[in-house]
């Protein structure tokens, strides 16, 4: 391509400051550098941790960044070293590497990696390093994806090659959103045919939680939410029942306890809450219940009685849905490819780059699932 090798001038959306609206700025991405991978992003999702990021995480020294990391695109360029890809080849971009060297990518007990951003500025959600510029500043790629910009740089360990057929301004919310919540399920807690589940808060993250509590053969699932308007939502995706906590004058574990004799075989918490997250334990069965964290903070600590487990309950966390980033992503796009799983239903809204402040405030406001973004033509 006639951009090979050449520092690209293009449009992202930067943060320079927490807690303010992005700026659309023209900014300079320098050509990859060894094992590097240069993507015209084509489409991405707005996801919550972005927003996390911006309004509640705020790190002193993760600004200024472009946000995004649940997106798609096609590959401009590569640098030396690199031989998975080549320029043309349809990516989803991915905020947790598969190496497949390391003793984490080796096992089959963790999608872990010990390399990438997230191994010692989990925190500051970005590497120091960064091929982006603006106004002669260094601007940080958040999560080392960046995807809030018409082309970004990742390493390859952290590119996944789906199908060439694949539209992109669909299967980019396969990078984050949809893989988390439907591999929650059907990994991290092994969700078994027959049981009962309950999915708090119904997101993005916690309808494709729902999503995979049916694949799995689930009988009933609780969707749990208190937003009623998203309960015909989770209704398409396979919800059987809805609980509103503020319909009731009592503890939802105990709503939910008098629902199921006893309380469910699996919970999954997708808000980032830590309150829900003790409350979506305590919902569990006491001698086998399985609860998972999904949602993402870092701002509390997280609580309970040691009763709770010591009655046999298992509280585990869950991070990309227990996929192993590259080979996951690939499967799940032709999982949807093959009508298996459902993704164009989580969109609600398609806006452009320009238009993310708005895509912002709707998604502050639960006024949408998921927003696509449309950031350059296929």
């Amino acid at each position: 391509m006639a951009t090979t090798g050449k520092v690209i001038r293009c449009k992202a959306a930067v943060a320079w400051e927490p807690n303010k609206p992005l700026v659309i700025e023209e900014i300079e991405v320098a050509p990859p550098q060894a094992n590097e991978v240069r993507i015209k992003i084509v489409a991405t999702g707005l996801c919550h941790t972005d927003l996390y990021h911006l309004f509640e995480g705020m790190h002193k020294d993760g600004f200024p960044a472009v946000l995004g990391h649940e997106g798609a695109g096609i590959v401009e360029s590569v640098g030396p070293g690199v031989t998975e890809f080549q320029p043309g080849d349809k990516v989803i971009p991915l905020f947790l590497s598969q190496c497949r060297e390391c003793r984490f990518c080796k096992s089959p007990k963790t999608n872990q990696c010990e390399k990438g951003w997230a191994v010692d500025r989990y925190d500051v959600m970005a590497l120091e390093d960064t091929r982006f510029t603006c106004k002669g500043k260094k601007v940080l790629q958040f999560l080392g994806t960046s995807t809030f910009s018409e082309y970004t740089v990742v390493n390859q360990i952290a590119v996944a090659k789906i199908d060439p057929t694949a539209p992109l301004d669909k299967v980019c919310l396969l990078g984050c959103g949809i893989c988390t919540g439907y591999g929650a399920a059907v990994n991290t807690a092994k969700v078994e045919p027959g049981s009962t589940c309950a999915v708090f808060g119904l997101g993005a993250v916690g309808l494709a939680a729902v999503m995979g509590c049916k694949a799995a053969g689930a009988k009933k699932i609780i969707a749990v939410d208190i937003n009623p308007e998203k309960f015909e939502k989770a209704k398409v995706f396979g919800a059987t029942d809805f609980v509103n906590p503020k319909d009731h004058d009592k503890p939802i574990s105990q709503v939910l306890a008098e629902m199921t004799n006893g309380g469910v075989d699996y919970s999954l918490e997708c808000t980032g809450n830590v309150g829900v997250m003790r409350s979506a334990l305590e919902s569990c069965i006491q001698a086998w219940g399985v609860s998972v964290i999904v949602g993402w903070t870092e701002l509390h600590d997280v609580a309970t009685r040691p009763v709770q487990l010591i009655a046999g309950r298992t509280w585990k966390g869950s991070i990309f849905g227990g996929f192993k980033s590259k080979d996951g992503v690939s499967e799940m796009v032709k999982a949807y490819l093959d009508k298996k799983v459902k993704v164009d239903e989580f969109i609600t809204h398609n806006m452009t780059l320009d238009q993310i402040n708005d895509a912002i405030e709707l998604m502050k406001h639960s006024k949408c699932i998921r927003t696509v973004l449309n950031i350059s033509p296929e």
